[in-house]
């Protein structure tokens, strides 16, 4: 008899993956209030129109890039549940079957990796700054110096990065829960807000955001640049589905977009009672309960941190995924859970991270000069992810969701031209923190491509000639070699060297090969046509989004390794770029290494090679 969970226990499940999902995937965008309004509000006059007309923008900014473009359009076109940036590119690379297209594919995914991990850097940065900055608002602490409150947030960020080794998976299960109490918080201080001037919930009509456009003309259009921090984050509904599935990210995002929206509504009700308030969202809570205030300012720090733990992982996720599509080095990867092999941590870029947000806190000082560097990573991702979900819609001749898409990338191109004043004023290291990542995967890749044809591996025929009389002549050792080659028709030098000029033969020779797929996942092994007498070719393909056990695959197959021979390239070279390149190398793991197989059967072939 088959048990099938009841309505009761299915609603159960549903509810705490909707829990989850907000720990997971909304702190960025569930934190945004804290900063947005108090930034817009540095630059506009408190006016009734100002303030209708800007919380009109952010309700329609909330509603058009993230419920049409992420929650409807982007989360369409998921695979195998999974979503991001690389799933639109092997969506694209399937569609365009190796066309000249590819190319602009390619650089496309290299600058919207490069953009994510430049809000990867501002993100913790402005959330942890301005929620910090709500101390301010303490009586007594009003007089706090700003080096002071740059400290404390300096060490909830050290604290926070020092802490990802150790693994998350213990506490994530609070993130939810904590998220919730955080949401239900701001919604309820908006609702109570609102009482005072129910006016404001006209804003929700676009006439007044077309209105305040109209307007100001030239000065309404950059003031764009700062309504998108209400949508930061919103990526992440896509790029996070994975993890829990389409149903509860959107049934969660109904309830985080009805919260966010009663907390800007209340929060321009507050702005229109206290024109002189600063810290509006802090200024608005305290406004309610003295009491409740500190309790409040603790929860928004918690926020915070959450809001960065995730996009930290979102980052270790994105990176693994570069380094398995061989368009980023083989950082060393450690895994942080026994349970979950998806669990894992990337040194380099933990502290990359680190330092970089730290020097961004010390750069900055104050959380309203970070929006100056904020926003033109976002706009950029949300640019890019339009124009190729178009190509897709177009590709599939979905004429609607085209559409739909094309107007999408309209909107998303005008917040981006808007933000683009930003660069003189701080933009400019948004900009330099993404060229790192871009010119590291330029170079990387570049780099592999020389270094291949340098090489000149050897066709298999040409290379079975020799191998077939090496074999028959050859006293053999005992036992199983491994060697490693990316395609099995073309033999690195390494085992060329090994066989040929070292005279090392094994009884059983085998060649393996790992392929990596355009889709996210699926792994699958399979021994092919042995070659030649005591050759073999074992072929592993697996998705890019998979963190496998190279170890067991084998074990499963069969395969008792005796030894394991990898090639290592040393390179000589004049010329800088490929010095860059060669340093990469040297600093980041071997690919036997990187995979983590027994370093006690491991052996080392070097090639010395010009470039």
């Amino acid at each position: 008899m088959i048990n099938t969970p009841s309505p009761v226990q299915t609603k159960a499940t549903a509810v705490k993956e909707i829990i989850r999902s907000l720990g997971l995937v909304f702190g960025d965008i569930g934190t945004s209030p804290i900063y947005t309004l108090t930034i817009l509000f540095i630059l506009l006059k408190p006016t009734e129109a100002n303030v209708m007309g800007v919380l009109s923008l952010i309700v329609w900014t909330l509603t058009i890039l993230v419920s049409v473009e992420y929650a409807w359009l982007a989360m369409s076109l998921g695979e195998k549940g999974e979503g991001g940036a690389f799933v639109l590119r092997g969506i694209l690379v399937r569609l365009l079957k190796k066309t000249r297209s590819m190319v602009f594919v390619t650089i496309i995914t290299y600058i919207g990796i490069s953009l994510l991990v430049g809000d990867g850097v501002i993100t913790p940065a402005i959330s942890i700054l301005s929620a910090v900055e709500g101390i301010l608002l303490i009586p007594g602490f009003a007089g706090t110096k700003q080096t002071t409150l740059i400290i404390v947030a300096a060490i909830i960020a050290i604290v926070l990065f020092a802490f990802q080794k150790k693994g998350t998976d213990k506490v994530a299960a609070a993130f939810g829960p904590l998220m919730l109490i955080w949401f239900l918080t701001i919604s309820i201080s908006g609702i109570l807000s609102i009482i005072h001037t129910p006016s404001v919930i006209k804003a929700i009509n676009p006439y007044y955001a077309i209105k305040f456009l109209y307007q100001n003309g030239i000065a309404g259009f950059f003031v764009l640049s700062e309504v998108i921090l209400c949508a930061t984050g919103g990526e992440a509904l896509y790029a996070d589905m994975g993890h829990l599935g389409r149903k509860p990210i959107l049934r969660a995002w109904y309830f985080v977009f009805i919260a966010l929206a009663l907390c800007y509504l209340g929060q321009g009700s507050y702005i229109l009672r206290h024109p002189t308030g600063t810290n509006i969202l802090f200024g608005m809570v305290l406004s309610q309960s003295v009491l409740l205030y500190v309790p409040f300012l603790v929860l928004s720090i918690i926020a915070t941190v959450i809001a960065s733990q995730a996009l930290i992982s979102g980052m270790f996720s994105i990176v693994y995924q570069g380094i398995n599509t061989r368009l980023l080095p083989m950082f060393k990867i450690d895994y942080t859970s026994t349970a979950l092999r998806s669990q894992i941590y990337i040194g380099f870029v933990n502290w990359f991270l680190l330092i970089s947000v730290l020097f961004i806190m010390y750069e900055f000082r104050e959380s309203h000069k970070l929006a100056a560097a904020y926003g033109l990573a976002v706009t950029g991702t949300m640019t890019l992810t339009g124009i190729m979900m178009t190509a897709i819609f177009y590709f599939l001749r979905k004429r609607l969701q085209m559409a739909v898409s094309i107007l999408v990338t309209i909107v998303d191109l005008i917040f981006l031209v808007s933000n683009m004043y930003k660069i003189p004023h701080g933009g400019y290291w948004s900009i330099i923190i993404a060229l790192i990542p871009l010119i590291i995967m330029l170079i990387y890749t570049a780099g592999q491509r020389k270094l291949y044809r340098t090489i000149r591996p050897l066709p298999l025929d040409v290379f079975l000639e020799s191998y077939n009389q090496v074999y028959r002549e050859l006293n053999k050792i005992s036992g199983v070699a491994l060697y490693f080659a990316r395609d099995p028709k073309f033999i690195p030098p390494y085992i060329v060297h090994t066989m040929f000029r070292n005279n090392i033969i094994y009884e059983t020779n085998i060649i393996v090969s790992i392929r990596t797929l355009d889709n996210p996942f699926g792994v699958n092994s399979t021994f092919q046509e042995p070659p030649a007498e005591g050759l073999e070719v074992f072929e592993i393909t697996m998705g890019y989004m998979e963190v496998v056990e190279i170890e067991k695959i084998l074990q499963e197959a069969g395969i008792n390794e005796k030894v394991i021979f990898y090639g290592l390239e040393e390179i000589a070279t004049d010329k800088p770029i490929w010095k860059i390149f060669s340093t990469l190398k040297r600093l980041t793991p071997p690919f036997i290494q990187f995979h983590d197989l027994p370093l006690n059967k491991l052996h080392g072939v070097v090639t010395r090679v010009e470039m």
